[in-house]
């Protein structure tokens, strides 16, 4: 019998990316009715029964809806314990209902605190995720200093080995919802030119309270919808409604070739069959179908050579002051 190369090996990196949790001191209700806190236990719930060992878990943003200590402290008592179960690390990215000061201690363990932007650089295992903060202190609109900027083109001059997924609250892409400009990222265009031509292979948000794909200065951008309540595209048009429902998170699996982003609805569903694991591989040696594993790619029909790295120097962690 003969065999057959999958056109993808596994990913080289996974990365579980989750967004607007609006959580509340006191376990408080959004709305007086949706218990964010639950809706991010059940997704937590949903997503270790499928066994994922994700690399990251990434929070894109508005992590507590009023900025309160006690929401943060809240926050880590939920991800923490799971963080540890799965063995991987977390990433915390600033959102306009977030608050410099009380994210800075609450979850980064910054004792200083402070209401300086909270841009980070973590390495997983060579892919290089930049936190950008698009928070203005005050306001729901998003903007980039050209401080930051600055400082995004200096990361972004040595590429990665990897290469860089660009982590932020407020994504550079339109809305279908008019009311949305309102709250927008602002002078996109200036950030399109640091990233333009850079390593940066994927752009991760939230904000928007919906799934959304678009691409900017080229490359493709991926929005989380949110995990407490999320935004009915169905509203009439030019209109805007929030509703309890259609929460989902998104998996993120990085290949040598391309960033796959996934979206996953959130809640319980009748199941029509099952295929398990090991009946999986049954069936795809039976039709003689390898698929490579993530040290290795594809070079010819049937081969498999290993990939060509960029030689970086490994960064652990760089956190702007």
């Amino acid at each position: 019998m003969s065999t057959r190369l999958a056109e993808h090996p596994r990913p080289s990196h996974f990365l579980l990316h989750v967004s607007d949790t609006h959580l509340l001191a006191g376990g408080g209700r959004l709305y007086d009715r949706i218990a964010a806190d639950r809706h991010l236990h059940e997704l937590f719930e949903q997503f270790e029964a499928s066994g994922g060992r994700p690399d990251a878990i990434v929070f894109t943003g508005d992590l507590a809806d009023r900025g309160e200590p006690e929401a943060y402290e809240h926050l880590r008592r939920i991800v923490d314990p799971v963080a540890a179960r799965l063995g991987t690390r977390v990433i915390w990215v600033m959102g306009n209902h977030d608050e410099r000061d009380a994210f800075r201690r609450g979850l980064l363990g910054d004792g200083i605190g402070g209401q300086r932007p909270v841009d980070r650089v973590d390495d997983v295992g060579g892919l290089r995720v930049i936190t950008l903060d698009s928070t203005v202190p005050g306001h729901h609109h998003g903007e980039v200093t050209g401080e930051q900027l600055d400082w995004l083109a200096e990361e972004l001059a040595i590429p990665a080995p990897h290469g860089t997924i660009l982590a932020m609250h407020h994504p550079p892409v339109p809305s279908v919802l008019d009311l949305a400009a309102s709250v927008e990222l602002r002078d996109q265009a200036a950030l399109a030119e640091v990233v333009a031509g850079s390593d940066v292979r994927s752009i991760i948000a939230g904000h928007l309270h919906y799934s959304s794909t678009a691409t900017f200065a080229g490359v493709p951008v991926s929005v989380a919808s949110a995990s407490c309540y999320t935004q009915d595209l169905t509203v009439p048009t030019g209109g805007t409604r929030g509703w309890d429902g259609a929460r989902a998170f998104n998996l993120v699996h990085v290949y040598p070739t391309t960033v796959l982003h996934s979206v996953v609805p959130l809640g319980a569903h009748a199941p029509l069959d099952f295929i398990d694991a090991e009946e999986s591989a049954r069936r795809l040696a039976a039709d003689g179908i390898v698929i490579a594993d993530a040290a290795a790619r594809e070079s010819s029909p049937g081969s498999i050579v290993e990939p060509v790295s960029l030689i970086v120097p490994p960064r652990t962690l760089a956190f702007r002051p």
